[in-house]
């Protein structure tokens, strides 16, 4: 968990002081690489390192767009609703990938994005993620938030198969057989 808060901490410094200001609703991609750490004893990177560098590249737009000065530092928070990562190939360790964000969409509460993990132009694993913005343990209006960042555009549909992705959630949580 230190290596997770050190990342926050280099990847809030940076965005403040080296990188540029970036369009919240652009796709935004960023290389890494796959060091020893990230691995599980087959060599391979781990299954919850990718949880972990969805989170970096959503937290990198956050601080590098206007969202933050518009959410964090008016009580207004991040909160993660729902997470699916679909794996294809296996990333291996000392390799580099690319981790692309996509703004797919968005309606009064949620916010949807993809990120995609590519090796030598290849999928390697989707993830998708559906999030919302809360204060006074209740959700923001998502819309109001995007005007005061700047988004122009009035309306962004979810795509179907992505919105299908998060609609029985609530049925499975409903649902649980855990007493």
């Amino acid at each position: 968990m230190v290596y997770y808060w050190l990342h926050l901490l280099y990847i809030f410094v940076c965005s403040k002081l080296l990188w540029k200001d970036v369009d919240l609703i652009s796709d935004q991609s960023r290389n890494r690489r796959v060091s020893l750490l990230d691995c599980d004893t087959f060599r391979y990177m781990s299954n919850a390192k990718y949880a972990y560098y969805m989170d970096f590249i959503r937290f990198e737009k956050m601080f590098r767009s206007k969202l933050f000065a518009n959410t964090v530092k008016k009580g207004i928070y991040p909160v993660l609703g729902s997470q699916k990562i679909i794996y294809k190939r296996p990333i291996k360790m000392w390799t580099t990938f690319k981790i692309t964000l996509v703004m797919e969409g968005w309606d009064n509460k949620w916010v949807y994005h993809s990120q995609v993990f590519e090796q030598h132009n290849e999928v390697c694993a989707i993830g998708y993620t559906k999030a919302a913005f809360w204060k006074n343990k209740k959700a923001q209006d998502l819309k109001t938030i995007l005007k005061n960042c700047g988004v122009n555009i009035v309306e962004m549909k979810v795509p179907k198969e992505i919105h299908d992705l998060f609609n029985s959630d609530y049925d499975l949580l409903r649902g649980t057989r855990i007493q």
